[in-house]
């Protein structure tokens, strides 16, 4: 039996995990978040999630991967072959993730030429839903292909395949070694500029301002850790296939730690970054900068290229700006389509370059229907599902079976046995109480809302195709997958 792959050095595989954990999400969704729950007194309960469950979820995840050599199906079926079904149900809500992150990851590509001469002219919403999107009613309404976001997707795809296929030592962790340093030198780089510009810390003064009375809104914490699950990769099979490539006396508690506190701490640079646009935008339009905030594509896509309008070297801003998204976003996809890959060459014993180029191939059709007029409404249903219905339903299944049916114990003295620092009985509760509860809290809370309430106003119908549909869908094919005959690597450990 082959000799599982490696990563090259530590240095490596931490920028592999930081680069899969830092995603477009850090960018435009943490400066958001800290706006709206409390401004500067919402670092509180953030470094609170952080330490009490990010870190502690990684390092067990970390554990997983590294104890029992393989991707998620494979660490699952290690612990019990019944649970090989919870593997295959996160490899298929990352896969589902990696169709549709493709897309915005064009969009960013795109607008990093659009940087140059700020095609997106005086109307960045019209230009941005109306000729580049070609936005259609509804999700089912397609309407045509829009080539330059195929183009920019099959670019996108090709750079993934790439990396995939050369292997983890040769193609993802060079590939990361060069993005990630280069990610944050560029975002130094963007800060320097933009605080300097007039109104920036006004802008600031919005994000950083502690509103302390927040903290005894329960929902501000929930949202915390909500942010800490959504933005560190973890719960679905990623940081499981990355950790299998570590080597054998790898110190895995440090390099949970690091991993989580570079991602955080990235988020918070961010931060910085887009609220000194935002507080320069306001400036410059005789708005309050709470008039301009915003999240999601409608702040990247919309709201910054308005404000790179205003500025003065607008070229310069806007394509470092969406330059870093791509880098981003192209880190993360990586990382994704990884996770896929890796189960089914750990499952079938398939050779990297077929499995990837199986995976790729199967992406980039699907990949096709986020090119249409329809696009971003399917993706935004399909996003919303994946994210507060898939990601946590199987993160909250994992952390049930590890805490409450498996153990911990295991995991705890393999992670001990390699790391300068132990973790004990205090990591033990983190997972068992903290994590449980508030994975639990937001699952059911968010069930209900989206039962009572349908999502962004979209018909029954299209919900039940695109959203309710999914995490059912992914429990039927995790089962097929799960009585299929494996290899016979895939039931021993390397």
């Amino acid at each position: 039996m082959a000799q599982r792959e490696q990563w090259g050095s530590r240095a490596g595989f931490v920028l592999a995990a930081v680069g899969s954990a830092i995603g477009l999400g850090n960018i435009w969704r943490f400066p958001y978040m800290a706006y709206e729950n409390g401004g500067g007194a919402f670092i509180i309960p953030y470094i609170f999630a952080l330490l009490t469950a990010g870190i502690p979820f990684m390092i067990m995840e970390f554990g997983l991967g590294h104890k029992y050599r393989g991707s998620a199906p494979k660490v699952f079926r290690s612990i019990g072959s019944k649970w090989e079904f919870l593997g295959w149900m996160q490899v298929l809500v990352a896969f589902a993730i990696s169709i549709y992150y493709v897309a915005v990851i064009g969009w960013t590509i795109n607008y990093t030429g659009f940087a140059f001469n700020q095609s997106w002219g005086a109307d960045p919403k019209g230009f941005f839903f109306g000729e580049y999107l070609g936005l259609t009613g509804s999700p089912f309404e397609l309407g045509g292909i829009r080539w330059p976001i195929l183009g920019a997707c099959t670019l996108a795809w090709g750079i993934t395949w790439l990396a995939i296929t050369s292997g983890v030592r040769k193609g993802i962790e060079r590939a990361c070694k060069v993005l990630i340093p280069l990610l944050f030198v560029l975002v130094l780089i963007l800060i320097v500029r933009v605080v300097n510009l007039p109104g920036a810390m006004t802008g600031l003064d919005y994000l950083f301002t502690p509103d302390f009375s927040r903290l005894a809104d329960f929902s501000v914490w929930a949202d915390a850790y909500g942010q800490i699950f959504f933005s560190l990769s973890i719960g679905f099979a990623i940081m499981l296939a990355y950790s299998s490539y570590l080597p054998k006396k790898s110190d895995i508690n440090n390099n949970a730690a690091i991993t989580v506190f570079i991602n955080c701490g990235f988020s918070m640079l961010s931060g910085v970054m887009i609220f000194a646009v935002l507080g320069n935008m306001a400036e410059a339009t005789g708005q309050n900068v709470a008039d301009v905030a915003g999240a999601g594509v409608g702040l990247a896509f919309v709201t910054i290229p308005a404000a790179i309008n205003t500025m003065p070297a607008p070229a310069f801003v806007g394509t470092l700006f969406f330059l870093c998204l791509t880098m981003a976003g192209v880190s993360s996809h990586i990382s994704i389509v990884e996770a896929v890959s890796s189960s089914f060459i750990d499952k079938f014993a398939w050779s990297r370059k077929k499995t990837a180029s199986i995976v790729c191939a199967a992406g980039f059709a699907l990949t096709l229907v986020f090119t249409t007029g329809g696009g971003l409404l399917i993706l935004d249903i399909v996003d919303h599902f994946i994210n507060n219905l898939c990601i946590l339903g199987v993160a909250l299944v994992e952390i049930i079976l590890m805490s409450y049916i498996v153990g911990l114990d295991d995991i705890q003295k393999h992670v001990n046995a390699t790391s300068d620092f132990t973790v004990g009985n205090a990591w033990k509760l983190c997972l068992k109480l903290v994590t449980v509860a508030i994975l639990g809290y937001s699952f059911v809370m968010n069930i209900y809302t989206d039962m009572g309430t349908p999502y962004g106003g979209y018909a029954t119908k299209d919900l039940i195709m695109l959203g309710w549909s999914l995490l059912p869908v992914a429990f039927v094919l995790g089962m097929a997958l799960n009585k299929q005959q494996p290899a016979r690597s895939f039931v021993r450990n390397d």
